[in-house]
């Protein structure tokens, strides 16, 4: 089973919870509408990978902060990549079938180690630069749905267990990339930096 690290600890997450079109620019960078409820689709513990890796010109990134869930609330904060093979998603969303083969493929939930948070995440916001040009960034503010709206739905589908992940949707910015491309992300609490992650794609 994959792992993630917390502080310290080593932890396995069961399953990692994505939401769907939760900004309005990224919703519209796509030509989708939007969602009349929360859009929720899970990757499994086999997606989950501390590395980046190179899946071909059509798989693409977006940028996410990331929760992880202990005794039903969210305790520490991430960032992670959730990789898309676009082409296959937009072929299985124009026959209205389900979204695993190009969500959920083993390396597509691309984590970084969490940090503690106090419970207030109304400031938290994150940035991303590729080969230091800055491609996404987002903050509270811009999510449909907030943190607490995202915990209570998931909870009123699937149970979340402790170690679980959410990833809380992607900004505009998404785009493709190729091997060799540096990833920097930073995720803040106003302007205290939580934490800062870099990968280079392989």
């Amino acid at each position: 089973m994959n792992t993630i690290t917390f502080g310290e600890r080593t932890l396995t997450p069961s399953k990692v919870v994505c939401i769907g079109r939760n900004y309005v620019e990224h919703i519209e960078e796509l030509g989708n509408e939007i969602p009349e409820n929360m859009v929720i689709f899970n990757k499994p513990n086999s997606a989950i990978t501390p590395t980046l890796s190179y899946f071909g010109e059509h798989c693409r990134f977006e940028g996410e902060i990331c929760l992880l869930i202990e005794g039903g609330k969210a305790v520490g904060v991430g960032f992670g990549l959730d990789l898309t093979h676009a082409e296959v998603q937009n072929h299985l969303k124009a026959k209205g079938l389900p979204w695993e083969r190009a969500k959920s493929f083993d390396g597509s939930a691309v984590l970084s180690a969490f940090v503690p948070i106090d419970g207030d995440l109304s400031r938290i916001a994150f940035e991303m630069r590729i080969n230091r040009a800055r491609v996404q960034h987002a903050s509270y503010d811009l999510m449909m749905y907030k943190p607490a709206e995202m915990i209570a739905e998931i909870g009123r589908v699937m149970t979340l267990e402790d170690g679980d992940i959410i990833m809380t949707g992607t900004p505009k910015g998404v785009g493709y990339y190729a091997p060799g491309d540096r990833f920097e992300a930073v995720v803040m609490d106003g302007d205290a930096v939580l934490l800062a992650t870099e990968w280079t794609a392989r």
